[in-house]
């Protein structure tokens, strides 16, 4: 990439700013000027099809005037409100939510993101029940302040151990393609598939005590560590488990909520209710700052007298809130839960014809327009194309490809994550499908 040298402000960011998920002397930012739909620009003019919502949360695109006017409205009627003051954002947001939602999840608190949105689900658990323990699973992420990375599965948690939030204990996740359990037994129907896996939950469960156990904590979809899909009767199994031992069932919904997997949450695909449940991203689709915690009542009425002990200044900002109200408001008439449901078709159809020209590509999976492309160096032994929590030369290449060519997406170790905004048009997946279709050469040179 190469940038103009009128890039000021890169060039002061560059200087001041401390970068996060960075090695300070390694960082290579992109100068951000504008950005309009499905696409953003840099300071040399250059465009970006962005292929990862941003952030993984611009679900309605760039630049709605609606949801900016909300913003600009609520600014001028009433900017700020302390957490503690009624306020009739406040109260039309939650009319919304109680509209999309799951059944049941009826009273909400309101954060400032994802990562306290999933400590405060962590306290309302233990302060419901009265027990220590968290499950959550190693293929996830939950957000990377102390409490969150704990929950967090993944490597991203270890580099801040040995003092991250205790009491938190971590299972395996059903991922098909990589099963610990059937490696020899591959065609293993999805039923008796999703049995050993929540057969595994329970002995863990067993072995921890459940007495013990506050809550179990997921991704329904998993997100950064890869897309995978729950397969046929586990959510279902995961919500007989907690609701047998008195365990707290938690949704961890902040990148799959709002129309990403083509309903609402992704738990409406399987008809489950959780407990908890918790939402940011796409919740504003990135307008602004702001997460919730969605919960059953009787989670609530359980400090109905004793103080429940949390809150930060900025919970329940006016301006966020106007600009979530925007954003449902938006995606109810643009119906674009429904187009995020007919998108992902065509995205699958488009993944499985790659899927069949490049054999670097081990697996490729979807749902709604939240998908991956595993990319490996062979097939047969599903070698990954970089090794677990290491990037590799072929995947910085691959990577360098896309951005020279103007498309932006994620890659996460060997995997390829393609999260869209959901107003793309099937010409705009077109275009950005021929880049990563030629960007492929470069992965498909070290299949061995």
């Amino acid at each position: 990439m190469s940038f103009t040298a009128s890039d000021d402000f890169l060039k002061t960011c560059l200087e001041h700013n401390f970068w996060t998920w960075s090695a300070q002397s390694k960082v290579n930012p992109i100068p951000v000027t504008k950005a309009k739909g499905v696409y953003f620009w840099d300071t040399s003019g250059k465009r970006y099809l962005d292929l990862n919502s941003m952030v993984m949360c611009v679900n309605i695109g760039h630049g709605d005037e609606r949801v900016i006017e909300a913003i600009v409205e609520q600014a001028r009627q009433l900017p700020f409100a302390g957490p503690q003051m009624a306020t009739q954002p406040r109260g039309d947001l939650c009319k919304k939510l109680t509209e999309i939602v799951p059944p049941g999840l009826t009273k909400f608190l309101f954060t400032l993101g994802g990562a306290d949105a999933n400590e405060n689900a962590i306290k309302l658990a233990r302060g419901y029940t009265g027990r220590f323990k968290i499950l959550t699973r190693y293929r996830s992420y939950h957000g990377a302040t102390y409490g969150a990375i704990s929950l967090t599965g993944d490597p991203r948690r270890v580099a801040w151990e040995p003092n991250t939030m205790p009491g938190v204990v971590h299972f395996l996740d059903p991922y098909r393609y990589r099963s610990t359990f059937h490696r020899l037994n591959a065609e293993i129907p999805e039923e008796e598939f999703s049995r050993d896996y929540l057969n595994h939950l329970e002995e863990i469960i067993q072995y921890e005590r459940p007495e013990t156990i506050a809550a179990i904590m997921i991704e329904t979809v998993t997100g950064t560590n890869g897309i995978i899909i729950p397969p046929a009767g586990y959510l279902q199994g995961v919500r007989e488990i907690c609701d047998r031992y008195g365990i707290v069932m938690i949704c961890d919904e902040v990148m799959s909520g709002f129309g990403r997997t083509g309903e609402w949450f992704a738990v409406d695909h399987w008809k489950v209710v959780p407990d908890i449940m918790t939402m940011a991203k796409g919740l504003t689709s990135g307008y602004a700052p702001l997460g919730a915690v969605a919960m059953k009542p009787e989670i609530a009425a359980a400090f109905n007298e004793k103080v429940f002990e949390g809150g930060l200044t900025f919970n329940g900002h006016p301006l966020s809130l106007a600009a979530a109200i925007a954003t449902i408001e938006v995606m109810q008439e643009d119906h674009l839960v429904e187009r995020a449901r007919q998108m992902g078709e065509v995205m699958a159809d488009m993944l499985a014809e790659l899927a069949e020209r490049h054999p670097s590509i081990g697996e490729v999976r979807s749902i709604g327009l939240f998908g991956a492309i595993e990319l490996v160096k062979n097939r047969q032994s599903k070698l990954p194309m970089a090794p677990f929590n290491q990037n590799s030369p072929e995947m910085m290449a691959f990577r360098k490809y896309l951005l020279d060519h103007g498309v932006f997406l994620y890659t996460h170790w060997h995997t390829v994550l393609l999260i869209p905004p959901l107003i793309i048009t099937q010409e705009q997946l077109a275009e950005g499908f021929e880049v990563i279709d030629r960007a492929l050469a470069i992965p498909d040179a070290a299949v061995e």
